[in-house]
């Protein structure tokens, strides 16, 4: 299930691109809290996003100097070997393809040195992995002591389902076993945060007929990239979808979330 083919073949991941942030209020919800939950962090200049799809968070920060981006699918890998075209409003930096460094390999047995990093980023990755101890072991040797690790990942055991088995999910997590698991590895849990409130259980409205939903998202790409008049339209269905999902974040418990986002230090 979490093999290359699955991931190059499933057009939701091998499609992304940084286009997603400004289409998918799920992706700007997630990258908006990410943003805001990490922006004290600035003492790391070897930054490293783990499957990081068409679509890396690294985009989305300013402090690294250098970057690197691995994904077992080799497919959107290729979006990081031009200039991203997708820099609407001047929300993101042009970047040039020196400035990543991105490789296709298996998370459970990473192509880095031991402690190289500064910041890694596994953002709905330890799920889709059969073996997540042996992800995290692999993690936490290249992170260099007093590193950072920034998680995201499905919570609730209960709530797995048909639509988490059609991603690529193998389980989602309950927190308190997880954080045992990341302890016994020199991980050291310093915040936690809700990403997705109750809100977000509408995705699961994809497994009734996944491949139309595919497709929709693969013409909601082309009309947003092409027609601007569908641009504006769009723009303002996704602030207000997102917003929403925001005020569902806010006031709900933690334990009611559907992802959470989880910071740890390298101890």
């Amino acid at each position: 299930m979490n093999s290359k083919l699955f991931y190059d073949k499933h057009f939701n991941f091998s499609l992304r691109t940084l286009l997603e942030y400004f289409i998918s209020p799920g992706i700007k919800l997630k990258y908006d809290i990410l943003k805001k939950n990490i922006e004290q962090i600035k003492s790391y200049s070897n930054a490293l996003d783990l499957g990081c799809s068409g679509n890396s968070f690294l985009f989305f920060l300013d402090h690294q100097k250098h970057n690197s981006l691995l994904d077992i699918a080799e497919e959107p890998l290729k979006y990081y070997l031009g200039n991203y075209k997708f820099d609407y409003y001047n929300f993101l930096q042009k970047r040039q393809k020196e400035d990543y460094n991105p490789i296709n390999a298996n998370i459970c047995d990473l192509p880095y040195r031991s402690k190289t990093f500064d910041l890694i980023l596994a953002l709905d990755v330890l799920e889709h992995l059969k073996d997540d101890e042996k992800a995290i072991k692999e993690i936490s040797r290249i992170l260099n002591k007093e590193g950072t690790l920034i998680l995201s990942i499905p919570q609730g055991i209960n709530l797995y389902s048909v639509q988490d088995r059609l991603i690529g999910h193998y389980r989602r997590y309950e927190l308190k076993s997880l954080v045992k698991i990341l302890n016994q590895n020199a991980l050291k849990i310093k915040k936690v945060f809700g990403i997705y409130g109750k809100l977000f259980k509408i995705t699961e409205l994809q497994s009734f007929n996944p491949k139309k939903i595919e497709d929709s998202i693969i013409n909601l790409r082309n009309s947003y990239t092409n027609k601007t008049w569908f641009r504006f339209f769009w723009n303002l269905i996704v602030a207000f979808s997102s917003f929403f999902m925001k005020i569902d974040v806010k006031y709900r418990d933690l334990t009611e979330m559907y992802n959470i986002g989880i910071i740890l230090c390298k101890v």
